[in-house]
């Protein structure tokens, strides 16, 4: 293989120029970064937000669609399915070709999709386009955090991770709030094209900005497809049966025995066909990666947690409390405070002290307290103690949710970032998909039983529509009637929030065995370039070897040796937690 000058291994003993710092690419200046970290984190903007906007206005988007409880779930719960199925697979793709084309690629799917959700005349056909929208999610999701890992160190990646869960903050919280403000200003279809020019912008400057080396393809390229349908077809049908369960067929039936079953077994044998396979999309040797094994399940809990609560906080204050989608989404402003203040200032501290674990502690036990607060609301509770109970919760998930994959990603060798960071993604997603189906279902149910028994006791047998699921418009309802609802939603919500709690002690616990590691101080860009180097210095010492064995090939080999050496005691000098996976 032969090397260009350009991709030489960098000199990092070379003095940094004013314009270029520490732990960054010798072939990028500092301005060249900054450029291209923008244009990634605006792409990451676009894909959050037309996943989000829509969720202050769902509640109205699925009564005019005529949809009911489940069918506002399944708007939920198919982009985090086809986001949690993709994003391994991204993951896998990415290794495999240019990441700058991918997350072109991805930009460009998330926003067609949005629209042609926007153009939908049914729930059937909006929970369609959005599980579309979320195959394209789900590149951005697995994509973008490797691009940053690629340019930017471990130990200087702390404040970026920061910077990337504020903007991951405003693009959830905030999308709500926009959400609200078109669904009542304009209408709910302009949600699904707000996002239109800000994908514009993203892909110009990834055009103009983001440099990496010339990509090499490999000479034979392995995508792992019946690990891909597998996993596919075990987790929504796991998904399948949560949803349905208790609605179509009861709990105890053959239909939950044929549908679980089934999908153990098929995820059974998902995992030999990974543990066979040349190249997995889950590469199960991962798993023996102490820390990244425990981020994994972490980032499970935080995906049951976050979506699984958040997503009805619409619901909670467009039914229970009878306020406007523009009001329902100001009312999250705490949550978007506390996660982005909290997210931003964590990071610049990891930067500048290189210790992450106390922050993820901290994170860890302030995530189930707000969630356990947020499990005594009722109908009626007041709304200041509400917004202190979310800031609670947004200030633990900033502290936890990137700094996650931060921990992870420092203990990654070049060749298992990409992969490694798409698993523990496709783990939060997954989390993130059971936890919105799960509590939800409960929810329905809670909903559906209060409903019923409140409309007997004012004689009223059955309650019809309203006892079935179908999402109601409280100020239509006689106010006696509105009553049973507004407590009904209440008291279901506070539920789903007081389950969670115990569900984000898991977070902490796996946090707490988390061996902390220093961070190390080279990108994976220069990772990459070193190995490549040492690689091509081993093959010409053994050519030479070929050739001639003579007195000159001993002399000549030993400092090649040396050098190869040198690069892999200061590579593991440099991250020494990635010279063994068993860590």
């Amino acid at each position: 293989m032969s090397k260009s000058p350009a991709h030489a291994a960098p000199q990092t003993g070379a003095p940094q120029s004013p314009d270029h710092l520490p732990g960054e690419p010798s072939t990028m200046s500092h301005t060249d970064i900054l450029r291209s970290i923008s244009g990634i984190f605006m792409g990451l903007f676009v894909s959050i937000l037309s996943t989000s906007i829509v969720s202050s206005s769902l509640p109205r988007i699925v009564a005019d669609l005529g949809g009911n409880q489940s069918a506002y779930t399944w708007v939920v719960t198919a982009t985090l399915l086809t986001t949690t199925i993709s994003t391994p697979i991204w993951g896998k793709v990415a290794d495999l070709f240019d990441r700058k084309v991918i997350v072109q690629l991805s930009l460009v799917l998330t926003v067609v999709s949005a629209g042609l959700a926007g153009l939908a005349q049914s729930s059937g056909t909006l929970i369609a386009w959005r599980a579309l929208q979320g195959v394209g999610a789900g590149g951005l999701t697995a994509v973008s955090m490797v691009l940053i890992a690629d340019i930017v160190a471990p130990r200087q990646r702390g404040k970026y991770m920061g910077y990337m869960g504020g903007i991951m903050a405003v693009a959830t919280i905030g999308g709500p709030l926009l959400g609200g403000f078109l669904t009542d200003a304009v209408s709910w279809r302009a949600n699904f094209f707000i996002a239109v020019p800000f994908a514009v912008v993203a892909i110009v400057l990834l055009q103009k900005t983001l440099h990496l080396p010339p990509f090499t393809r490999p000479e034979r390229v392995d995508i792992d497809y019946w690990g891909a349908l597998l996993m596919s077809a075990g987790i929504s049908t796991l998904l399948l049966w949560v949803t349905f369960a208790g609605h179509s067929f009861d709990w105890a039936s053959w239909q939950t025995a044929a549908m679980v079953g089934g999908s153990v077994v098929v995820l059974a044998i998902a995992v030999w066909v990974e543990s066979r396979v040349a190249a997995p999309i889950i590469p199960l040797d991962l798993f023996r990666n102490r820390t990244v094994t425990l981020a994994i399940i972490a980032s499970a809990s935080v995906g049951v947690v976050l979506f699984g609560t958040t997503v009805f906080l619409s619901q909670y204050m467009q039914i229970a409390r009878g306020y406007s989608p523009t009001v329902s989404g100001l009312l999250t402003i705490p949550l978007i405070l506390g996660q982005l203040s909290s997210s931003i200032a964590t990071g610049q501290a990891i930067s500048r002290r290189g210790r992450y674990k106390v922050f993820l502690i901290l994170g860890g036990i302030l995530m189930p307290v707000g969630l356990a607060l947020m499990g005594t609301i009722d109908y009626q509770t007041n709304l200041g103690w509400i917004c202190v109970y979310m800031a609670i919760i947004g200030v633990g998930m900033g502290m936890l949710m990137q700094n996650m994959m931060l921990a992870a990603q420092n203990t990654l060798s070049p060749a298992e970032l990409s992969t490694g960071s798409a698993t523990i993604a496709f783990f939060r997603s997954l989390g993130g998909a059971l936890g919105v189906s799960v509590l939800g279902a409960i929810l329905g149910a809670r909903i559906k039983s209060d409903i019923t028994s409140g409309l007997a006791s004012h004689g009223i047998d059955g309650g019809g529509s309203l006892s079935g699921g179908t999402l109601p418009n409280v100020h239509e309802l006689p106010a006696p009637i509105a009553k049973v609802v507004e407590s009904a939603y209440g008291a279901g919500v506070a539920e789903v929030f007081l389950i969670a709690a115990p569900i984000a002690l898991i977070t902490l616990v796996a946090i707490l065995f988390i061996k902390e590691v220093p961070l190390g101080t080279k990108s994976n860009l220069e990772l990459r370039m070193e190995q490549l180097a040492r690689e091509e210095a081993q093959g010409a010492a053994g050519e030479m070897s070929v050739v001639d064995v003579t007195e000159v090939e001993k002399n000549e080999a030993a400092p090649a040796s040396d050098d190869a050496s040198g690069a892999s005691a200061s590579e593991a000098a440099d991250a020494p937690e990635r010279r063994s996976p068993q860590d």
